[in-house]
C-alpha cells in the first residue's frame, strides 16, 4: 500500500463545518472522500447503529439542515434530499471507514484523522500564543500597547466575506 495521500489534506479541511460546537463532516462529503454512494454509506451507518454512539455521529435537525443549505447556497428546489443529513465527528469517521471496510475508505480515514490532529495542532498552538502574549504584555508599559493590539488583530480568525456570485436585479429600473 502507497503512503501517497488519496485525499489532500486541503480537500478534507474544506468539507469539516462546525455543528453543535463540534467539528464534523457530513455524510454526503464522506461518501465522496470514501468513493461509496452517500445511500450505502447511511445503509452502514443504520446497521451499525450501536457503534455510532451520539458523540461519533448525530442525524441534523431541519433547522440546522436549512442553515447550511443557506451558508452553502444549494438550492431547497427538486431534486435535492429525502432525509435529513448525518454528521461524523473524527471517531464516527474512522468508524465509518471500518464499517465500509473499503480499502479506499481505510486510505482516506487515515488522511482525516491527521487533518483533525493537525487542526488541533493548530488551535492548541494558538491558545498557547494567546497565552504567552498576555504574560508578555503584563510585563511591559503602555508604549507597547499599540503592537499588543496589531498582533492580537493578526491571530483572529474571522472568515472574510465571500462575493456574490450571479447577478442582484435593480429593482428600481423596470424591464
Amino acid at each position: 500500500m502507497s503512503d501517497a495521500p488519496i485525499v489532500s489534506v486541503e480537500r478534507i479541511q474544506r468539507t469539516i463545518v462546525i455543528l453543535r460546537g463540534q467539528r464534523v463532516m457530513l455524510d454526503a462529503d464522506l461518501a465522496a472522500l470514501y468513493g461509496v454512494t452517500t445511500k450505502r454509506l447511511n445503509q452502514q451507518l443504520r446497521r451499525n447503529l450501536k457503534r455510532f454512539p451520539e458523540d461519533f455521529a448525530f442525524q441534523l435537525t431541519a433547522e440546522e439542515s436549512a442553515a447550511l443549505r443557506s451558508q452553502f447556497a444549494t438550492s431547497k428546489g427538486r431534486g435535492g434530499r429525502r432525509y435529513l443529513p448525518y454528521a461524523f465527528t473524527e471517531h464516527g469517521a474512522v468508524m465509518l471507514a471500518s464499517v465500509l471496510n473499503t480499502d479506499t475508505a481505510v486510505r482516506v480515514s487515515v488522511q482525516i484523522v491527521r487533518t483533525f490532529v493537525a487542526l488541533r495542532q493548530a488551535l492548541a498552538g494558538n491558545r498557547e500564543l494567546a497565552r504567552r502574549l498576555t504574560a508578555l504584555e503584563k510585563r511591559t508599559d503602555a508604549r507597547f500597547q499599540a503592537v499588543f493590539v496589531a498582533i492580537r488583530k493578526l491571530m483572529e480568525t474571522t472568515a472574510k466575506p465571500r462575493s456574490r456570485i450571479g447577478f442582484a436585479a435593480d429593482p428600481k429600473k423596470k424591464p
